[in-house]
């Protein structure tokens, strides 16, 4: 399945549209269930990664993730790239409502150049995975001061065969009022686009910035891995 012909068919005005109301949109199938399975077994080469994290170690959560080297995996490069010129328009969008600065240039290589320039020069490229029990805490992926408005997750196991639960949670507090929690499920194989840290929210005096957090609720049996692509780097 070659990724970058799929987003370029995809329908980017609704995913736009879906990203304004929820703060999340699915993206079509992005990986087939074969490259689902090869990505997912990576996990078991460790020289492919810079480090790994014990979630309940940190009191992040119950599970295990690890970050990719910058040697990334040709397919999971290959994602990040595609993904990149389509995700950069609704950025800058949202930097021009909220007033800020919009630091991302067309070129990906040269946005992270920029990163690394200013400390964060460390892939925070990562793949997950969650047994029964296992949850992620509700966090934001923000490094430093370099940060891009998106990422993305997909699923690489196949949800209520593989496993159960582990629905992608997205929590938004919402100005004058209670929170608003989102729970979506993973298909194999597609991405889910969700915001980093906060997005625009409208109200009468303007825009405003909603702050946003996710994570991942309990998983009651199986296994879920998961690949989350992140287009800054981490100090």
């Amino acid at each position: 399945m070659n990724p970058v012909a799929t987003l370029a068919d995809a329908d980017w005005p609704a995913i736009t549209t879906e990203l304004d109301t929820h703060g999340c949109a699915p993206t079509p199938r992005l990986l087939t269930a074969e490259q689902c399975r090869d990505i997912a077994a990576l996990y078991e080469k460790p020289e492919l990664f810079r480090t790994t994290v014990d979630m309940a170690r940190h009191r992040f959560g119950s599970g295990q993730y690890r970050y990719f080297t910058h040697e990334l995996p040709e397919k999971v490069a290959e994602l990040r790239a595609a993904l990149w010129p389509h995700l950069l328009p609704i950025a800058r969008e949202w930097a021009e409502r909220l007033g800020r600065p919009a630091p991302w240039p067309d070129d990906l290589a040269e946005w992270i150049e920029r990163c690394h320039a200013a400390g964060q020069a460390r892939s925070a490229q990562i793949l997950l995975r969650y047994g029964p029990g296992d949850w992620n805490a509700l966090h934001r992926d923000v490094f430093g001061d370099m940060v891009f408005p998106l990422q993305v997750v997909i699923g690489l196991d196949e949800y209520g065969t593989d496993y159960t639960g582990g629905e992608f949670l997205l929590v938004e507090q919402r100005p004058r009022a209670q929170s608003r929690g989102t729970a979506t499920p993973l298909p194999h194989g597609h991405g889910l686009i969700f915001t980093t840290r906060d997005r625009p929210v409208r109200s009468v005096r303007g825009w405003s910035a909603g702050p946003v957090r996710h994570g991942v609720s309990t998983v009651r049996s199986g296994r879920r891995h998961a690949l989350g692509l992140v287009f800054h780097d981490a100090a």
